[in-house]
């Protein structure tokens, strides 16, 4: 049996995008996870994965030093199986390969560095010479398929919607602390409710709009808030819009996972093009996203069944980064500002329609 290396460490819905890249190696033997400390959090209870290795490159592995102790690690895990330096040897071999979802030069002498012979990654990163091997990034396909790719051949028949699948795994702890807070929150638990997600890294990605789509949902729906610590000052002033025990904020009250328990109960989510999105697509919720500097053709957008997108289509402008910057290059974000909350609410209700 193959044993294989992944190397993630980019942003968090990079990382559930990389899922079922992982899911496919797991067919072929074991998969160690080289991945930031949030990568490690949001992996958790996945049985497709051996060993998370955690690069904490910010902080405690910042610098060459920790670089080394990373090096280490992987080594280490790779020759014994396990992270445990106490266990002996259980494998007579070395990683088969090491497939680089995260394309950074770094990434690829880390890993260069352990002494993984076989390479792969896209043929547009930046790490790619040190690449043994390289493979065509699929600009036209959603990025959890272009990762997919990475562990095929280019002759193989192009993946079921299944085989591309995001997979998350919260515990019987994360549900029970979703559930917690819902009845904690709201009176009246009958009543579907709806996510909303109003934050991102980035801040030109943030759309503005969120406390009138809260009024207009709470008519016939609870409004919870997600997100995390950033989020919560956001949350509190959506959640003042609706009457007491018809909304809530679990902003910075959940664990990621316990997040995506959440969302994994609700009727849809509504976030801008970040992390909760892709924990939709892994929950299998219908979701709007709504995107402004950025458009759902880089290969980002939701793939729960029943999703839609929000968007305006005829800016000049748009899209002006591959990311989204902190602030409008122009000074305007009508990227933003001239999606409205009617807009978005119509495709919310036609979703909604669907799946009641």
């Amino acid at each position: 049996m193959a044993t294989s290396l992944v190397v993630q460490t980019s942003f968090l819905g990079d990382v559930v995008l990389t899922t079922p890249l992982i899911a496919e190696l797991a067919k072929r033997g074991a998969v160690d996870v080289v991945t930031t400390p949030e990568g490690s959090t949001i992996l958790r209870n996945n049985p497709d994965i051996r060993n998370v290795i955690v690069y904490d490159r910010r902080d405690a592995d910042k610098g060459i030093a920790g670089f080394a102790r990373t090096v280490g690690r992987i080594r280490h895990t790779g020759l014994y199986g396990s992270l445990d330096s106490s266990r002996a040897p259980s494998i007579n071999h070395f990683y088969e390969a090491a497939y680089l979802a995260q394309g950074s030069f770094r990434s690829a002498l880390l890993v260069a560095s352990s002494g993984v012979k076989s390479r792969i990654g896209f043929n547009t990163s930046e790490g790619r010479r040190l690449y043994t091997e390289q493979v065509e990034y699929k600009a036209d396909r959603h990025h959890a398929e272009r990762l997919w790719w990475l562990s095929m051949s280019s002759c193989a028949d192009p993946p079921s919607s299944d085989q591309i699948q995001p997979r998350l795994f919260p515990s019987q702890d994360d549900e029970r602390s979703s559930e917690a807070f819902l009845l904690e929150n709201l009176l009246d638990r009958n009543r579907p409710f709806v996510a909303i997600a109003p934050g991102s890294a980035w801040g030109t990605k943030r759309w503005p709009f969120y406390p009138e789509l809260a009024v207009k949902l709470g008519s016939r729906f609870n409004v919870i808030v997600v997100g995390g610590n950033a989020d919560v000052e956001t949350g509190d002033v959506i959640v003042a819009q609706l009457p007491n025990g018809c909304a809530a904020n679990a902003a910075g009250r959940l664990g990621i996972l316990a997040s995506a328990a959440l969302i994994g109960h609700a009727t849809l989510l509504v976030t801008n093009d970040s992390a909760p999105q892709h924990l939709a697509s892994a929950m299998g919720t219908p979701t709007i996203g709504i995107f402004g500097p950025t458009v759902p053709e880089f290969g980002f957008g939701p793939l729960a069944p029943g999703s839609a997108t929000a968007g305006v289509d005829d800016l000049a402008c748009r899209p002006c980064d591959r990311h989204g910057p902190q602030q409008c290059p122009l000074g305007h974000w009508r990227c933003m500002r001239d999606v409205s909350s009617d807009e978005v609410m119509a495709l919310a209700t036609h979703t909604l329609s669907r799946v009641s």
